[in-house]
């Protein structure tokens, strides 16, 4: 026995998950679609309803399914969306920053590496409704907006920028990082001056993209980080001294 393969024996609710995961990936039960209750799928499945009950928990656990209570209550199919992964994401990322278990520094060299592919890949990829959405979120030289409505047009910036790159797996990955740095940005120490670079910055980025020049369009990206990870350093210094 001791030289034989041994091949873990999984539980019976694990096996109930694997089989319910598996319809609802293949999209034989379709977001939305209410699940049979406990009894009948225990005699679907030929196992307890305690079983049944771990199998459900566990398919909730990884949000395949989400339970509604009362009459009109039951168990129901709700795949992740890209939105829900990128929040559970920041959700965590923003605690690991909180415990300094990651550092500014990580946190600016991972946006350095994911958001300058992306402004390559935006060049390459991006649609006429990529770029319409880019120019939306370009603000207006001669205009006054007050520094929360600016952040709004700086984020909708990045993320479309993010979403003309055209793969779902960097989004996931940069929108969360980017999210949990503007939370650490304090609106009310930006100077009109550092408001003005970024728009500058924006400008140049979008006309590299709209010509088509993905290296131009790098190039432009790693500029204006570099530029922000500046300020960054020394706001996030002020927030850990406050903090201590």
């Amino acid at each position: 026995m001791a030289r034989a393969p041994v091949t873990r024996v999984r539980k019976a609710y694990e096996q109930v998950y694997d089989q319910l995961r598996e319809l609802i990936i293949r999209g034989e039960l379709p977001r939305g679609e209410r699940l049979p209750n406990e009894t009948v799928l225990a005699r679907e499945f030929g196992v307890s309803r305690g079983t049944v009950r771990e199998a459900l928990r566990a398919l909730a656990a990884h949000n395949l399914i989400h339970t509604v209570k009362g009459a009109s209550g039951g168990s129901f199919v709700t795949l992740p969306t890209v939105d829900h992964i990128s929040e559970f994401l920041q959700a965590n990322i923003s605690l690991l920053s909180a415990s300094n278990d990651v550092t500014l520094e990580e946190f600016l060299e991972a946006r350095r590496l994911l958001e300058v592919f992306a402004a390559r890949q935006c060049a390459l990829r991006r649609s006429e409704t990529d770029l319409e959405r880019l120019r939306e979120t370009i603000v207006d030289p001669t205009s006054e907006l007050p520094a929360e409505e600016r952040f709004i047009y700086n984020e909708g910036f990045h993320s479309a920028l993010l979403d003309g790159a055209g793969n779902t797996l960097l989004r996931i990955a940069a929108q969360p990082i980017f999210s949990v740095l503007q939370t650490n940005f304090s609106r009310e120490a930006l100077s009109p001056r550092f408001a003005a670079r970024v728009d500058e910055d924006h400008r140049a980025i979008l006309v590299a993209i709209e010509h088509g020049d993905s290296e131009a369009a790098a190039a432009e990206m790693r500029k204006h980080l570099d530029y922000l990870s500046r300020t960054y350093t020394s706001m996030w210094r002020q927030g850990v001294s406050a903090r201590q």
